[in-house]
């Protein structure tokens, strides 16, 4: 295997989307703007779209329109009991533990979030680091800076060494024109948007064999 790092997505990425958790945490986000920022209920669908496509999540833009805390808002809609919606999966535990490479976690929430989410899904050990949205602030995922940063972190400087595993496109087609390895987690890449796909983890080891 020529990959040296791997940057992992976590949430959608590390458990499955039919989870919930993801639902409950943009649940969270809407009753955040309408409780603390007495947003009307029926303009915070249409807000968070808008500012999901312009500045990368609703917490930037949020921050960019809004005055707000953003410890409390990180805090409030990662505030979901997690043992409720995530089960630990032997296979992937045993997948990711196999890996030869320096594998991070590199995620737009925080990293209050992925540690709790990680030692519910008893994977915390197999990651040497977590890239959060504070370590890459001002910026996010799918911005290229956020993929500088993240390499800086891990120590990298030649992003072809680099994978990315995410649930969403926009993500793995940025990563991959920044020149590292995308793969899109639970969907089939297509228009170019990832240089490969998978669902099943017992995939992921041929995948990245294959890329050599």
């Amino acid at each position: 295997m020529r990959f040296t790092t791997i940057f992992f997505d976590l949430d959608d990425t590390l458990y499955p989307s039919n989870a919930g958790l993801w639902l409950g945490i943009k649940n969270r986000m809407n009753d955040y703007m309408r409780e603390r920022m007495n947003i009307p209920a029926d303009e915070i669908p249409k807000l968070r779209e808008k500012y999901y496509l312009q500045y990368g999540t609703t917490l930037h833009g949020l921050q960019k329109h809004h005055q707000i805390d953003v410890d409390d808002y990180l805090a409030y809609v990662h505030d979901l009991p997690l043992g409720n919606y995530l089960t630990p999966d032997s296979v992937q535990r045993s997948v990711i533990a196999s890996l030869p490479t320096r594998n991070l976690i590199f995620t737009n929430a925080d990293i209050h979030h992925a540690e709790r989410v990680l030692a519910t899904l008893n994977l915390r050990d197999l990651f040497s680091a977590i890239v959060d949205v504070n370590t890459i602030a001002p910026y996010c995922k799918p911005m290229p800076e956020s993929f500088g940063i993240a390499m800086k972190v891990a120590g990298e400087t030649d992003p072809s060494l680099c994978v990315m595993i995410d649930d969403l496109p926009r993500t793995t087609r940025a990563a991959k024109s920044e020149g590292l390895f995308s793969v899109l987690f639970g969907g089939t890449a297509a228009n170019g948007d990832a240089n490969a796909s998978f669902s099943n983890w017992n995939e992921l080891h041929g995948i990245l064999e294959s890329a050599a």
